[in-house]
């Protein structure tokens, strides 16, 4: 009697259990990371995050694909602007409406995302989907790519996003783990939410201050070689990150001589990270 019972115990629980398993597996966010791409980085970063996250992943495409060599697909761009024209993509293969999560992928050409990503703004609508941007710069771009996409999107989330140079893209897969535990949103739908609660958060910058000689040397060191940055760092702060000591420094970009096609002179904000036994790096530029 007592095994009879034991057993209509256990299949009960069985069927209680089941149902909610299904439930949990069926309420699972959709995800599609959707990218443009030119020179692989983007790519390469796009295939990252959708192994991560087991996401659906797709890339756009142009009718007419831009020449490799970047001087003519930077003609190329100029000449549309001029004209008030983006290039045509081809159909993607995803339904946008049957994701809840996209993952925007793009470089960042002319200090915003590249005009294949306006082209796709002009035919899909993003409205009530859970946007989160990713790119790849030479020095920066990322901060107003994503203005410019919520004012594309208005009707979207747009959430924060994460961008990484080309000349650093063998730091990308850490950084990505770090950016998704530390982003409590991604980490909750897509990790669980415990890892955010283990993960290392930074502390933030506290007040700048002048720089000093040896600070003003880091800043030296890590734009050094950088053809499109010629900056002065004037204040900075710094704080312990991860991997070392990440310095905000607030400098003034100057242009160079001869060189009409740089900025103009502004006052910039740009990010160094000093890892142990490694010289100084910029991570990016906000302008």
């Amino acid at each position: 009697m007592k095994l009879i019972v034991l057993a209509a115990v256990a299949l009960m629980a069985v069927v209680s259990c089941t149902p909610k398993k299904v439930a949990q597996e069926t309420s699972k966010a959709k995800v599609l990371v959707l990218y443009y791409s030119l020179t692989s980085n983007t790519k390469t970063v796009a295939q990252e995050i959708a192994t991560r996250l087991d996401a659906d992943i797709e890339e756009i495409t142009l009718v007419e694909p831009y020449d490799t060599a970047f001087q003519a697909t930077i003609d190329r761009c100029k000449a549309d602007r001029e004209k008030g024209i983006l290039p045509e993509i081809n159909p993607l293969k995803s339904n946008v409406a049957d994701y809840d999560w996209i993952f925007l992928g793009y470089p960042i050409w002319f200090g915003t995302y590249a005009p294949p990503i306006a082209s796709l703004l002009e035919k899909v609508d993003l409205s009530d989907k859970q946007v989160v941007p990713f790119c790849t710069f030479g020095s920066g771009g990322l901060e107003s790519s994503v203005k410019d996409l919520v004012e594309a999107e208005p009707n979207a989330m747009i959430l924060p996003g994460y961008g990484v140079r080309a000349a650093r893209m063998d730091a990308m897969p850490k950084e990505l783990e770090q950016f998704l535990k530390l982003n409590k949103n991604l980490s909750n739908v897509f990790l669980g939410g415990s890892d955010y609660e283990s993960v290392f958060v930074p502390a933030d910058f506290p007040e700048q201050h002048p720089v000093s000689a040896d600070e003003a040397a880091i800043f030296d060191t890590a734009v050094n070689g950088y053809p499109m940055l010629n900056a002065k760092a004037k204040t900075v702060a710094s704080r312990t990150v991860l991997d070392g000591t990440e310095y905000l420094f607030t400098a003034m970009d100057m242009p160079r001589e001869n060189k009409p096609d740089m900025p103009p002179a502004s006052e910039i904000k740009v990010y160094v990270l000093v890892e142990k036994d490694k010289a100084p790096v910029f991570t990016k530029v906000v302008r």
